[in-house]
């Protein structure tokens, strides 16, 4: 690829929006420069709106963008997740890798519109639909891989271990059959994803649950992957039935047993966290291991608000994920976020940042999420700086929300103000992709 120079009448530059902002693009697709206070010449490519760095979005299952609003009817007295989950496994058994590859292509570029450039997509859906094993082991991870090189996204890819039903079963439901692996397979998966050489795709590991892979299984995983660099994903504590079963198993909180029995780093990710304590909050933060907050799938399933100013005092590593994907776009990831905080606990601006110098809202958030997103997929150098891979977002500011909004107050407005149109263009790895 050519080196290619932008030039960006804004752009959100370590944590605030700076003016005339250069954008150097190296051979290889990352930032070879970038320099605020830049006079624009010929030779550079005006952007037409104020610059945001891409956003990874930290939890996919892409196979569920086909479920979204069709489970939103309740023919009998009660539903909650655990009676989604029956529905949703309904859906999973008559997938195969040829509509996975379909359905996937379009998400991945309504993740693209809605201002992501890379998603970790945490995936078990690996076996035809009875259970037996494909001809190629990479089947529906290849179809992932395809679509997100089809679409222009960049993928981490997260092979789950997954081998009972619950904390007492012996081993699956029936209806979880496409779901078995074991630590081999996965240790597998990861491997044959990385030898594919996929631009801009890459792959960690993935532990369904507690509830779903046996301790022996799960410490043996973490010690086959022993100072392997990629990222390791774990659902917990989304649910109080879960904290409930785990206490009854082992005696512990899941969050609790996790921070007993592994030693947690950079390289972990503890998806939704919705029921943990402060002591679990302290711990993981502690550790450096990251939380990833799925506010609009948690919302539309009932899980439950997590403790979301203790995240944020406590500097844990934040990231967020469209998970279920009822919706679709960082910004109303982060507005919902927000919002819930504000309703349960009455009071405004609960993520802004006064004391710490960043009193806007948004802004807050965005950087946090911006840091904890690099990390859940597995990147040292993320954003609009040099190193890093040349993703962007252009704002559309013909959007009626954004309507005469100061500079300041941008990305407050982009987050709390509900533009209905996406972004205007869409950069990843140097190339125009949305």
């Amino acid at each position: 690829m050519a080196e290619q120079v932008f030039w960006a009448p804004h752009a959100w530059l370590q944590g605030r929006w700076q003016p005339a902002v250069r954008l150097d693009v190296a051979a290889d697709g990352t930032w070879s420069r970038v320099w605020p206070g830049a006079e624009r010449t010929p030779e550079m490519t005006a952007l037409s709106g104020p610059v945001l760095p891409g956003l990874v979005n930290a939890h996919s299952h892409a196979f569920q963008r086909a479920f979204a609003g069709l489970a939103e009817r309740r023919d009998g007295t009660h539903d909650d997740f655990w009676s989604w989950r029956d529905r949703m496994y309904g859906v999973a058994l008559s997938i195969t890798p040829e509509q996975l590859h379909q359905m996937a292509t379009r998400l991945y570029r309504e993740l693209l519109r809605g201002g992501y450039t890379q998603v970790c997509e945490f995936h078990y859906l690996h076996h035809a639909a009875d259970g037996s094993r494909f001809a190629d082991p990479l089947a529906m991870s290849r179809a992932l891989v395809l679509a997100a090189q089809d679409a222009g996204i960049g993928l981490t890819l997260l092979p789950v271990l997954y081998e009972r039903a619950g904390f007492d079963a012996a081993g699956l439901r029936d209806d979880q059959r496409r779901f078995a692996t074991t630590v081999d397979d996965v240790l597998a998966l990861r491997d044959g994803v990385r030898a594919l050489q996929a631009p801009h795709v890459g792959a960690g590991v993935a532990i369904h649950s507690l509830r779903a892979a046996k301790a022996s299984s799960i410490l043996q995983l973490v010690e086959r992957c022993g100072s392997d660099a990629g990222p390791i994903h774990i659902h917990i504590a989304e649910q109080t039935a879960e904290v409930d079963d785990c206490v009854a198993a082992s005696g512990l909180r899941p969050i609790e047993w996790l921070v007993r029995h592994v030693a947690l780093d950079a390289r972990w990710q503890l998806v939704h966290a919705t029921h943990a304590v402060p002591s679990e909050i302290d711990a993981v933060a502690h550790s450096g291991a990251g939380v990833v907050l799925c506010p609009s799938t948690e919302a539309n399933l009932g899980d439950g608000l997590p403790d979301l100013p203790r995240w944020l005092a406590q500097r844990a590593t934040l990231a967020i994920g469209s998970d279920s994907h009822v919706t679709r776009d960082w910004r109303e990831e982060l507005r919902l976020l927000e919002y819930g905080q504000r309703l349960v606990q009455r009071r405004r601006n609960v993520a802004a940042a006064p004391g710490s110098g960043v009193p806007s809202t948004a802004a807050h958030l965005f950087e946090r999420v911006l840091a904890g997103g690099a990390a859940a997929a597995g990147f040292g150098a993320w954003g609009l700086q040099v190193g890093a891979r040349a993703d962007l977002q252009v704002i559309d500011t013909d959007d009626p929300a954004l309507d005469e909004r100061p500079p300041e107050h941008l990305l407050d407005t982009l987050v709390f103000c509900s533009p209905v149109r996406p972004f205007l263009r869409v950069m990843v790895g140097g190339r125009w992709v949305a």
